[in-house]
């Protein structure tokens, strides 16, 4: 039997399980049946903690929910956090390592800030072919591969269609991206609706893509620190950044991450 957490970051549903003692190993087909929303627990990933190799107080491990391993989950990350905490101890501040970097949490109430790793890859207003239509994309690396999409009209978007195609096109080869597409709601917010690589569908939230969106914001349309950006899940969550000739720094996403409950699962 598995003991887990499930808990949920802005609507991102996660599986957490505790694995410092190195005795789990979960292969690829148990994680993708762990997250199965029908015949599993259901989520869009699965979080594990465990003992830290580079002096940070944890490491997280995060795989999507076909099971394959990915750098970094904002969402994630948050809950991990949480669930970190009550593992070990309560704190104000923890660290923990991922395949992106070092990640810190700050607890303010029931929120948790994250020092987010450096944005790299930026790229602004390519041009792409996908569903027959040419679209403008602009992308950054914020922990993992995101394309940003300008849009008037959110609620119009076949994020399935157009996300899934825009994933897999060539231009982001051979590994893919995660696709945001985004409505501007004032000059320092947006509404995001986001196509998950490895989930391969929509989710209510993904907090790298939001960061993603506040960076390209920035970028395009002089947004200024902190960009509030709204899920799916109606969630606000807030970027911060910092910006010079040097690049950005001291990136951080700032949300919720809550337990939902807690349970067991035959393997």
């Amino acid at each position: 039997m598995l003991t887990f957490t499930k808990m949920n970051g802005a609507g991102n549903d996660f599986v957490l399980v505790d694995n410092r003692d190195g005795s789990l190993n979960l292969d690829t087909k148990t994680i993708e049946r762990i997250c199965d929303r029908h015949r599993g627990v259901g989520a869009d990933g699965l979080l594990m903690v465990e003992p830290p190799a580079n002096g940070a107080d944890f490491r997280m491990r995060y795989y999507n929910s076909d099971g394959g391993e990915a750098e970094m989950c904002g969402n994630g990350a948050r809950c991990f956090a949480r669930y970190a905490t009550r593992l070990a101890g309560q704190r104000k501040k923890v660290s923990f390592e991922t395949p992106a970097g070092v990640i810190t949490a700050q607890f303010i109430g029931d929120l948790v800030r994250l020092g987010m790793s450096v944005p790299k890859d930026l790229r602004l207003k390519d041009s792409i072919t996908a569903l027959d239509t040419v679209i403008e994309v602009n992308s950054v690396n914020t922990g993992v591969p995101h394309a940003i999409v300008f849009v008037d009209d959110l609620d119009a978007v076949d994020v399935q269609r157009l996300g899934s195609a825009i994933r897999y096109h060539a231009h982001f080869a051979p590994k893919g991206t995660n696709v945001n597409f985004i409505k501007i709601l004032d000059e320092n917010t947006v509404a995001i609706r986001t196509y998950e690589r490895g989930v391969e569908g929509e989710t209510l939230a993904c907090g790298t893509g939001v960061v993603a969106a506040g960076l390209i914001l920035h970028e395009l349309k002089g947004a200024t620190s902190p960009v509030g950006v709204r899920v799916k899940g109606g969630d606000l969550l807030q970027v911060g950044f910092e910006k010079s000739a040097a690049g950005y720094s001291n990136v951080t996403l700032t949300g919720p991450a809550d337990f939902v409950f807690d349970g067991q699962i035959k393997l």
